[in-house]
């Protein structure tokens, strides 16, 4: 299995990839294929794709925030049951954020990711990979070490139709036994993270309000 980056749509293996997203998750999920043109080239986001036999079989997606010293998993997929993809992924990630975090001279201090939560989205049947399936994966992650942040999470739509998402959890995968993160922290991130997107929903608008108002958030378990 290889893990090879992408940074161009004209990629042939973008193409699988896209395909793979749409099978996978909803569709309010997914970036249209002409506009990923940007992301792509941006040194500051990383896509790499699981390959075997010239086969996409797993993707993930995720960012360095070299001034908060935190990540961000965008997200992952696993587009094959049985091959050992998610562990593949999950330890190559890593492996890079590290790397990165050691370049920037830190250790880095922790990962974001929106885990869907399986009591809200049970309707999904995430393309038929059993992998995938938002019951297994919620449990795969917290044995991975990720918490759920104690507030209630929405995110605009990236259609950018100024809709909200539910559905999902912003968790948050400490590298050391941080109970709490600053709230400021989460402010600023989520800001960084959606000013792509430019019609905010009003649910999102105020979720972040109330979380300026607050100076920790605790870590709970999921």
């Amino acid at each position: 299995m290889e893990y090879r980056r992408i940074t161009s749509i004209e990629d042939p293996l973008f193409k699988q990839m896209h395909q793979l997203m749409q099978t996978v998750f909803p569709k309010e999920e997914v970036l249209e294929f002409s506009l990923w043109k940007e992301p792509l080239e941006d040194p500051t986001i990383r896509v790499f794709v699981a390959v075997v036999n010239n086969e996409v079989v797993g993707a993930t997606e995720y960012r360095y925030y070299e001034d908060f010293n935190v990540a961000m998993t965008d997200f992952t997929i696993i587009g094959k049951d049985g091959v050992g993809v998610g562990p593949f992924l999950a330890e190559k990630r890593l492996v890079d954020l590290h790397s990165l975090a050691k370049d920037n001279g830190q250790q880095l201090s922790g990962m974001f990711a929106e885990i869907y939560n399986p009591y809200l989205v049970d309707h999904y049947d995430f393309g038929g990979v059993k992998s995938m399936n938002p019951y297994v994966r919620r449990e795969v992650l917290a044995h991975l070490g990720y918490r759920k942040l104690e507030f209630n999470y929405v995110h605009p739509s990236w259609n950018n139709d100024g809709e909200a998402v539910s559905g999902l959890d912003l968790c948050f995968l400490p590298m050391n036994n941080a109970t709490e993160l600053p709230a400021n922290l989460i402010v600023q991130f989520l800001k960084r993270y959606y000013s792509v997107l430019e019609n905010k929903p009003t649910e999102w608008l105020e979720m972040v309000h109330d979380l300026e108002q607050r100076d920790t958030v605790s870590l709970l378990s999921i």
